[in-house]
């Protein structure tokens, strides 16, 4: 198989690089040379890796930057350097690689790449000897397992060595990134003749963000393990050795000769090579594991080597487990399994197959990744700088919430200790360290009162909201309901005289960063996600009144003021923020408009006219007339820009939105997460066809038709796709960790099919295209399995006629 680099008037179609498998749990993708690394994540929510249809990728445990494993070069070239890599050298002296990289010039006779939920497996073959890799992480020990097959499909016996590789980062990834040449004085790795393991850390770790002169006195709390199921013959510890000088992963030094060189390391850059050596009888197959991992480095002791004296047990035993093969293959196995269990949460039937695929599989399987990964851990969220987003995490639950409910409660209970005894929030924080960045915008601690009224209508636990949680700031703990109703105090305790929320250095949007810095400025969306946010709580207070759940005046009181401020924005709204046609998207400090007729660029917003609706403010002759402009000004044949005219010229008085180049990001590109609110407010007009134009458009298989445009993968949503205001149209970009995805899920199943959680129960209220006959859906609730199926015989989009 040689690589063919394919020019985009070649009409190269999705199926030239792979298909779903027939059960729609592996994407199998046929050709190395994908239009950019097509990614999947192997996790257990703990340790993490990203690896790619080449073997690319890096790993880490908890928090990618604090805690990286194995480094990853951004915007290397070749692309994707470097990652797990086993090399096979035969008698010959050829060398190659079992996942294709890095030795893209040794020809292949066979390739296939099967990513799936949580594993990925790379078969290739050459010269006769087939290899097949399969990576994963067991979910309750903190490694990555290489599962390896090999098979001599010869007539004759076949020598080979042996050589897994990786380089390492050991800690801080950005210190590692930025002051590389001193971090590596830090490092040790050293080889354990008795386990026959590689053991590396670092003496030295930095876990705050700024840059400082004080140097942390700490090293790092974790060891890095790298073992084998075979016995071990060479190793090394120095990517110097390792690679050669002038030389890469390409070609290395040590893989060239045949002979590791043996070497421990005090300081320098750090890897975990091993070699083993094995002779394959003519059709025989032979199986081996090779294991990367972690675990605790104790603190406080005499030097290194006490250290890892403390942490070899620990590390041994888990070796001694995965190097029995029919240990690793049952944890495959029970991963698998796992995964077929969360997926049976909901399972629909529709007449749209790529919609069955996100429904079922792909748009659960990535609202788990972003869920767990945030904004952090991506091919294009480097894990270096953000951390974990507050709103983020508040959406991405949304996904996990429909089978994992502990996991969701407790991950909105650590959000929530992040946020302060105003009411404000945190924007971001680290996991490890607690950290994080007060930024002010305008709509963070809004989606505080949304993930818990979110986790309250699927699980029906209210007495969650009895817990007490902590405050960023210190302070008496509070309950949960204290909480998310201090959340809307305070965005309520800003509003303008004009009874607006102020913009503050952005809301949803961060690039319109400079509407409202000085305080003046006013964000139109953040007052529609306000009165949404008050609605809920509203309904809310009304449930647990009206249910006897609690009886306080407060609450009561609560209640009253939320629908007097709703009418009070509602009421601006329709006052000062209507345009004629649409609702403009803000107010400026300067005392001019953005969003709207008047202005030459930047007219219309998709998000100021889907949350009119979702919130309920529009009236319903606007609710249809702000929709109606928006398809209208907005829509391209890939789906709708979020904005229009894209920005041409630079005003410091909007942003950074101002800055990016036409048709990209936020400035006029086709966002799928202002596209996911659009659906869902083309649900609640009753626009059955249009909902589901939309949302069958933006599907990534779909976007993925000419794939050497689209470039992403075609199994997983992308935060944008380019608009026509670029010449790169149709071009998506950064995959994966993105909220879009789980609002298209939820969008699928609560508002299109209509099955959607409330206090009381399950509403069936579908609004699907008049032209399907019907549709079944399966959806497991508070304990109780319903199967639903949906008949259309007057095809009509919305309207339940009997039960």
């Amino acid at each position: 198989m040689t690589s063919t680099i394919y020019s985009r008037s070649a009409q190269v179609k999705l199926e030239d690089y792979g298909y779903f498998s027939s059960d729609g749990l592996e994407f199998v993708i046929t050709k190395p040379d994908t239009p950019a690394p097509w990614v999947n994540y192997i996790s257990n929510g703990r340790y993490t890796g990203l690896i790619t249809n080449a073997g690319g990728g890096y790993s880490y445990w908890v928090d990618p930057r604090d805690s990286r494993i194995t480094r990853w070069r951004y915007n290397s070239l070749p692309w994707d350097r470097p990652g797990r890599y086993i090399y096979i050298k035969d008698g010959s002296g050829d060398y190659w690689s079992l996942s294709w990289q890095p030795t893209p010039d040794k020809q292949l006779d066979f390739y296939e790449c099967r990513h799936g939920m949580g594993y990925t497996s790379i078969t290739t073959k050459r010269k006769g000897i087939r290899g097949e890799v399969t990576y994963f992480v067991p979910l309750n020990d903190d490694l990555e397992i290489w599962l390896v097959k090999l098979t001599n499909e010869t007539n004759h016996a076949a020598e080979l060595s042996i050589i897994s590789y990786v380089e390492l980062c050991l800690g801080h990834a950005l210190v590692d990134l930025i002051n590389q040449p001193n971090d590596q004085h830090f490092n040790i790795v050293q080889f354990d003749k008795e386990t026959e393991t590689l053991f590396a850390t670092k003496n030295y770790w930095v876990t705050h963000r700024g840059v400082s002169v004080e140097q942390p006195n700490q090293g790092w709390d974790k060891w890095v393990f790298s073992a084998s199921s075979l016995p071990v013959c060479g190793w090394d510890g120095s990517k110097d050795k390792f690679i050669g000088r002038w030389r890469s992963e390409q070609n290395p030094i040590a893989v060239e000769c045949g002979t590791l060189s043996n070497t421990n390391i005090t300081a320098g850059d750090a890897c975990a090579a091993l070699q083993s050596k094995i002779t394959l009888a003519p059709n025989e197959s032979m199986k081996l594991v090779v294991m990367l991992g972690v675990t605790d480095a104790k603190q406080g002791l005499p030097d290194t080597q006490s250290s890892l004296n403390e942490a070899r047990p620990r590390a041994a035993g888990i070796i001694g487990k995965y190097k029995n093969i029919d240990n690793a293959e049952h944890a495959l196995a029970q991963l698998k399994d796992w995964w077929r269990e969360y997926l049976s949460s909901v399972t629909v039937e529709t007449p749209d197959a790529e919609m069955n695929l996100m429904l079922n599989v792909w748009g659960k399987r990535q609202a788990w990744v972003a869920f767990n990964m945030n904004r952090n851990a991506g091919y294009y969220h480097g894990g270096l700088l953000f951390g974990v987003g507050i709103r983020d995490q508040s959406q991405d639950l949304m996904g996990p919430l429909l089978s994992q409910h502990n996991v969701v409660g407790e991950r909105i209970l650590e959000v929530l200790s992040h946020q302060f005894q105003d009411g404000s929030t945190l924007h971001n924080y680290f996991k490890l360290t607690g950290q994080g960045e007060k930024t002010g915008h305008s709509d963070t601690p809004l989606w505080l009162p949304l993930a818990v009224t979110t986790y309250l209508k699927e699980t029906g636990d209210f007495a969650f909201l009895e817990k007490t949680v902590g405050f960023q700031d210190g302070g008496e703990p509070a309950s949960v309901l204290e909480h998310i109703c201090r959340a809307a105090d305070y965005t309520i305790s800003n509003l303008t005289p004009n009874n607006l929320p102020k913009f503050g250095p952005g809301d949803w949007n961060d690039t319109l960063d400079y509407v409202g810095r000085k305080g003046i400025g006013e964000s139109v969306w953040t007052a529609e996600f306000l009165c949404f946010i008050l609605n809920e709580l509203g309904e809310l207070l009304e449930y647990l009144l009206n249910s006897g759940l609690i009886e306080l005046t407060s609450i009561s009181n609560r209640r009253e003021l939320y629908k007097d401020i709703y009418a009070k924005v509602a009421d601006a709204l329709n006052t000062r923020c209507w345009d004629g046609e649409w609702y403009i998207r803000g107010t400026r400090d300067d005392g001019g408009v953005i969003g709207s007729s008047r202005n030459q660029e930047g007219r219309i917003f998709l998000n100021a006219q889907s949350w009119a609706v979702i919130s309920g403010i529009a009236p319903p002759e606007r609710a249809e007339m702000c929709m109606e402009s928006a398809y209208r000004i907005l829509d391209t044949p890939r789906g709708p820009k979020m904005l229009h005219p894209a920005y041409t010229k630079i005003d410091p008085g909007i942003g950074l939105a101002t800055r990016c180049v036409p048709g990209k990001k936020e400035n006029g590109a086709i966002f799928n997460h202002p596209v996911s609110w659009a659906i869902l407010a083309e649900c609640i007009l009753g626009h059955g066809n249009r909902a589901y134009e939309w949302f069958r458009r933006c599907m990534p298989m779909v976007q993925a038709a000419d794939p050497d445009i689209y470039m992403m993968e075609p199994y997983v949503y992308s935060e944008y796709v380019t608009s026509p205001d670029h010449p790169s149209f149709g071009q998506a970009s950064h995959s994966w960790l993105t909220g879009s995805g789980v609002w298209m899920l939820r969008d699928g199943i609560d508002w299109i099919l209509g099955v959607r959680p409330t206090y009381d129960g399950l509403l069936i209220d579908p609004c699907i295209p008049s032209e399907w006959n019907g549709f079944k859906i399966a959806r497991q609730f508070r304990g109780a399995l319903y199967n639903i199926e949906v008949q259309n015989p007057q095809h009509v989009e919305r309207g339940v006629k009997h039960i």
